[in-house]
């Protein structure tokens, strides 16, 4: 049996929590890309944050996949780009345990995959946009570590990722310090928020809309 893959740096998980607690829709009123809402997470619970490496695969074809997962730093998340043809199980339980075993913290794919069960038995972190049967083949060109654009987000390497139930946002690395910032700030303007419509204040009053387009027919 191998060693085990060294865990990510201190200041590379200290950047996870604190974009983990924000969440992915938080993020993507901060400044972040966020993803197309076609890519989910394949199981229930799934979540992910780590910072990215782009993979580009011809369509069809899987060989940058099993490339890039010998290529990831540990604590990574694989982004993959496969093209116009999404109807393929570009990763299935076998790729899954290899990206465990390398340390790799999950996956977004603008594409399908396929052996669900085992993906959520092994509680790796999947977000795609459908589940294929039909395997790929794994001969053909691509790229691993070139940006790439995945559920209309732009992603370069070393990007941040995040992904919960809510989506998949992309946090651009020279951005990472204003999204965190302007993430902050919308807490806590929302947790004051939450205390004034706790108090019996309405969202109308709190956020200064203006009601008057809204026809209203009194109660019978």
């Amino acid at each position: 049996m191998g060693a085990p893959p060294p865990a990510p740096d201190a200041a590379a998980a200290e950047v996870c929590d604190a974009l983990a607690r924000h969440g992915a829709a938080t993020l993507g009123e901060c400044g972040a890309h966020r993803m197309r809402p076609r890519i989910r997470p394949v199981w229930p619970g799934a979540s992910l944050v780590g910072p990215a490496v782009p993979v580009r695969c011809t369509p069809g074809d899987n060989l940058a996949i099993h490339v890039g997962v010998t290529q990831a730093p540990p604590g990574s998340v694989l982004v993959v780009d496969v093209g116009d043809l999404p109807e393929f199980g570009y990763w299935g339980e076998i790729l899954t345990t290899a990206a465990e075993a390398a340390g790799i913290a999950g996956l977004v794919i603008d594409g399908c995959v396929r052996d669900v069960d085992a993906l959520a038995a092994h509680g790796f972190p999947v977000f795609s946009s459908g589940i294929a049967l039909t395997g790929a083949t794994k001969h053909r060109p691509g790229a691993v570590g070139a940006p790439v654009t995945v559920g209309d987000a732009p992603v370069a390497a070393g990007d941040w990722v995040v992904g919960d139930v809510d989506g998949v946002v992309v946090v651009p690395a020279a951005a990472l310090g204003a999204v965190r910032a302007a993430a902050r700030a919308r807490t806590d303007t929302e947790a004051g928020l939450f205390r004034e419509l706790r108090a019996g204040r309405t969202t109308v009053e709190l956020l200064g809309l203006d009601p008057t387009p809204v026809t209203v027919d009194p109660p019978a």
